[in-house]
């Protein structure tokens, strides 16, 4: 991964619980000899939740002072390559919405021809 200048962001009050309910210890029993994740483990994965959905490397948050929302981090990917991932993932939508349309009208048209007359001139020719 390429450095990018740190940038700041702010997670929403959910996300803010989601990380401080994960680093909260849980009681457990030991069964078999495995124990939970840690409270480390679990606010790790909670902070590459966000990271992955919120666009930045987990590993490279830092408190920036403001808020408990509020935090900086390097993105983990360009504004550029977000713009051109955004036009593509947009695409792939309209690509496939076509696909889905193309599908749905062969089907009716199927359904079309086996209910209608083979040639109408036909029908009219068969005696009654």
């Amino acid at each position: 991964m390429s450095m990018y200048p740190r940038t700041n962001y702010e997670m929403t009050e959910a996300d803010l619980e989601r990380i401080l309910d994960a680093c909260k210890p849980v009681p457990y029993i030991v069964v078999g000899g495995h124990g939970p994740i840690s409270p480390q483990e679990r606010a790790n994965a909670a902070w590459a939740d966000l990271g992955s959905r919120m666009g930045f490397d987990y590993m490279t948050v830092q408190p920036d002072g403001r808020s408990d929302r509020t935090f900086t981090a390097i993105p983990s990917e360009t504004s550029m390559q977000r713009d051109e991932r955004i036009a593509r993932e947009v695409d792939e939508k309209r690509q496939a919405e076509v696909a889905r349309l193309k599908s749905i009208i062969s089907d009716a048209q199927s359904q079309l021809t086996k209910l209608e007359p083979p040639c109408p001139s036909l029908i009219r020719a068969l005696p009654k």
